[in-house]
């Protein structure tokens, strides 16, 4: 039998608790600022209490020696470093502030009405068993009363024809890419749209690996070029003096998705800007930075009907107000058959995650 111990309430011990939460929301903020540099983010916080927006009495000492105790920094060379601890509580970080926003926005739960197929979270709706149903799914006290009305009787067994389920959410799994834009004009002109942008793909990789594991979720970043990241790096990426090669990031992630197995495949891109550079083979860069070239264009536009016919869903989060870039991406999203949407930086987190739920359930039965 289980027993247990209680004390006296200790209000304090509560507050110093929330106080390290609010203090630790702050300083995984200013991790996605500085690159994943904890030692950076602690600089930035004693600035701040320095120039009066942080509480002169709050001990930052205390609260980095915290950081260590609770190993989500240590020391390495004499350097603080972010663990693999810090870098999971900085993907939670994101996930909640992005669901934070949406309920303060009254977004709603996006739930599907329609149910089948094999999922944990039971509806209330029953219905006949079917070959292939789980077993944990049978409602024996509905396929009892089956039986007895059938019999007229309780002393009977039970037949196939009497076993009815719960029916459950039908969630079929999806292979997804979220394309990030590193160019440089991600931060020029006095808005950072590159943080919130890599907090949005911080919160996806936390939702997929938490809610959605049959789900696979690659990163690929495109400037001048496209390359992956791995998932543990992800917090340490930074823009750079890059142009946009929206062509090269379109066919590396048509190729990463060409290798899963997953029978829903979808790219996620968020860009602020049209394609300035595409690779020639035989003759290496072609660049223009002014208006809408049509070589580079046509090439990647080219590569979006590649992607559609391969059964591939480019949605697009445009994070500026730019009409190369709307005209753009009007044209691809028509060549794709895709989505396209206008966002803030500050609220793209809210469209990437309520289009990834919204896609990510799929009405029918398996």
């Amino acid at each position: 039998m289980f027993g247990f111990r209680y004390g006296s309430w200790d209000p304090e011990l509560l507050k110093k608790l929330g106080h390290f939460k609010q203090l630790l929301d702050l300083f995984n903020f200013l991790l996605l600022k500085s690159n994943g540099d904890p030692a950076r983010a602690m600089e930035m916080m004693r600035q701040l209490q320095q120039r009066g927006y942080l509480d002169e009495n709050v001990d930052l000492d205390a609260f980095e020696k915290q950081l260590n105790d609770q190993e989500i920094v240590r020391s390495e060379m004499g350097r603080m470093q972010l663990t693999d601890k810090g870098v999971q509580g900085l993907r939670q970080s994101s996930l909640e502030r992005i669901f934070q926003n949406l309920q303060s926005g009254g977004q709603g739960n996006h739930m599907t009405p329609y149910g089948g197929g094999n999922s944990n979270e039971a509806l209330p709706e029953r219905r006949d068993f079917q070959f292939g149903d789980d077993i944990e799914a049978i409602d024996f006290n509905a396929s009892m009363w089956n039986a007895v009305r059938r019999e007229g009787n309780t002393d009977v067994p039970l037949e196939e024809a009497d076993l009815v389920v719960h029916d459950s959410e039908f969630a079929t799994s999806c292979a997804t890419v979220l394309l990030l834009d590193i160019s440089h004009s991600m931060i020029l002109y006095g808005e950072d749209r590159f943080t919130p942008a890599k907090q949005v793909a911080l919160a996806l990789t936390e939702l997929i690996m938490t809610r959605y594991r049959k789900d696979t979720l690659d990163i690929v970043l495109f400037g001048d070029d496209a390359r992956p990241v791995p998932i543990k790096d992800l917090p340490f990426t930074a823009v750079g003096p890059y142009h946009t090669n929206t062509k090269a990031g379109l066919q590396l992630a048509r190729k990463l998705l060409e290798r899963r197995k997953n029978p829903n495949k979808q790219i996620f891109m968020i860009t602020d800007g049209k394609p300035t550079v595409i690779q020639i083979p035989g003759q290496g860069t072609y660049r223009n930075t002014f208006g809408l070239d049509e070589m580079i264009v046509n090439r990647t536009l080219d590569e979006a009907v590649v992607c559609r016919r391969k059964g591939i869903v480019i949605t697009t989060f445009m994070v500026a107000q730019d009409p190369y870039l709307e005209q753009f991406i009007a044209e691809l999203t028509e060549k794709n058959r895709g989505r396209a949407f206008f966002s803030s930086a500050d609220q793209v987190g809210d469209f990437v995650l309520v289009d990834f739920l919204r896609n990510r359930k799929r009405r029918g039965r398996s």
